[in-house]
């Protein structure tokens, strides 16, 4: 897959390219320009993403990195049975459990929302760092929710970090969550205080807690669009006037001239009559 020339594969991260070290150097430069294009196209181009991560894991399975890139584009792309795959290879490499919550939620992906809830009970739970605690958290309240169990789902959110005013990156997406669920229970009012909240908290517009809140509260938004067509209208509208306008004053004016000739051959062929009759 072509790799546009603003991409040289040292914008990726110090750690990969510590990864990438242990292949042949023209490789590893290659490996990094395809990761570069996983992580610049994975949010707006799954699909995108997905091709240049199976490119790099062509050039490189072996390194933890590609795998784990390939795990979340292949996730992104909604295919998670080979998401699951992809995350597996990587834990076994590296040893380590932050691919836990995700690898639970591919789970969640593929219908099995008990397995998910397993996992979250699973004592690599207590290994992970508090934002993976929460992001676990996160997957169990929806697991809840794939099998129907809404109260618990809610439960399941609530927690110290929920309750805490301080912001941190998963705040937004924890309040929105539980914002969601209140909804989804029948639960309005208390819906509309945390979508709120959540809209405090999500400074890089990460969820759409903002559009949630003003649909509680009846607030509807014209496109942009729509509201030019609307200001154009009348514009058109006064336009047709004044053409109408213009083709009934030309037609008057027509319809006089004509007028106007006539009584000027009128008087001129009396005055003929009047020549002859004094001649005779």
């Amino acid at each position: 897959m072509p790799i546009p020339e603003d991409v040289t594969g040292d914008e990726i991260d110090k750690d990969v390219r510590q990864e990438l070290q242990s292949l042949p150097k023209t490789l590893a430069e290659d490996v990094a320009k395809n990761l570069v294009m996983v992580a610049r196209l994975i949010d707006e181009d799954p699909e995108g993403a997905y091709g240049y991560s199976k490119v790099a894991l062509r050039l490189a399975s072996r390194v933890a990195a590609v795998r784990e890139a390939a795990g979340f584009a292949a996730y992104a792309s909604q295919k998670y049975s080979e998401a699951l795959a992809e995350f597996r290879a990587a834990r076994r490499m590296t040893g380590t459990v932050d691919l836990w919550p995700v690898m639970a939620d591919c789970e969640r992906g593929l219908g099995r929302p008990e397995k998910a809830l397993d996992m979250a009970g699973a004592p690599e739970v207590h290994k992970l760092d508090k934002a993976g605690q929460v992001e676990m958290r996160l997957v169990a309240a929806g697991a809840r929710r794939d099998m129907g169990q809404l109260d618990a789902a809610i439960v399941t959110l609530q927690s110290p970090e929920l309750a805490s005013n301080s912001v941190q990156p998963w705040t937004a997406r924890l309040r929105y969550a539980y914002a969601d669920a209140l909804l989804a229970a029948g639960r309005a009012d208390e819906a509309r205080e945390w979508f709120a909240k959540a809209v405090e908290a999500d400074r890089d517009g990460s969820t759409d807690a903002s559009d949630r809140l003003a649909e509680l509260d009846g607030v509807e938004f014209v496109d942009a669009l729509d509201e030019g067509e609307l200001e154009e209208t009348p514009q058109e509208t006064e336009t047709e006037t004044e053409t109408e306008t213009e083709t009934e004053t030309a037609a008057a004016a027509e319809t006089e001239s004509g007028t106007e000739t006539e009584t000027e051959s009128g008087t001129h062929a009396e005055s003929e009559s009047e020549s002859e009759a004094e001649q005779d």
